[in-house]
């Protein structure tokens, strides 16, 4: 597996858990404005072994692993990789774009996921643009509602960036997930590791306006880390 880094200690990317981060490399998405472009890109790895051997040791401190990337279920040896966290007794979390429905369909099945955040890039009208990748609409509308037609907790989350968005996207991106469990809008930050230098966050008026959007559809809306 191609690990790109360890955060040993969250109390935000898992709700209701404290747990640790795991990211994987590679990612088939090229967003504008994403903050982890070595990790889509590739850099120097940390081996499997390392991340088990915390993991062993953290089991009366932890009790959620979350995985991020990249895009996670790019990588093939994900469904054994969240085998082995599980026996451990930990709960688990995987981020996703989307774009791999029925591979997120066969995590769900198996038991191998506890919670899913999947990003929302944009607007339908504007995704292809804000995903940096063609033709995975599609993909995405099935991952939605494999998530909003089943058991599984799972949020839902934008990160707005002040050139990509406009209020009217957050209008028709509620259309489409209307009624989801979560919906969270995040600011976009420039962590000098971004794909497309030169982008900035919304301001905090305009996210307001955005999440009045949204809100009107998803009632359980909110703002993160404003």
């Amino acid at each position: 597996m191609r690990i790109g880094g360890l955060q040993k200690l969250t109390l935000l990317d898992f709700p209701g858990h404290v747990a640790c981060t795991v990211f994987l490399q590679g990612c088939n998405f090229r967003c504008p404005f994403c903050h982890n472009s070595s990790l889509v890109l590739g850099t120097d790895s940390i081996s499997e072994d390392e991340i088990f051997r915390f993991l062993n040791t953290r089991q009366e401190l932890l009790d959620g692993v979350a995985i991020t990337g990249g895009e996670p279920l790019l990588t093939a040896e994900l469904p054994d990789f969240l085998r082995k966290i599980k026996a451990l007794g930990y709960k688990t979390k995987v981020d996703t774009n989307g774009s791999f429905p029925e591979k997120l369909r066969l995590l769900i099945d198996e038991g191998l996921v506890d919670y899913v955040a999947m990003d929302v890039k944009n607007s339908p009208e504007k995704y292809a643009e804000t995903a940096g990748a063609e033709d995975v609409l599609d993909a995405v509308r099935k991952s939605v509602d494999i998530l909003m037609n089943g058991t599984i907790s799972y949020e839902f989350r934008t990160t707005v960036v002040d050139e990509l968005h406009e209020v009217s996207d957050f209008e028709a991106i509620g259309k489409w997930l209307a009624g989801a469990q979560r919906y969270f809008l995040q600011g976009f930050v420039d962590s000098g590791d971004i794909l497309r230098p030169g982008l900035h966050a919304a301001s905090k008026e305009k996210m307001e306006q955005c999440l009045a959007a949204a809100g009107q559809y998803i009632p359980n809306s909110q703002i993160r880390g404003l």
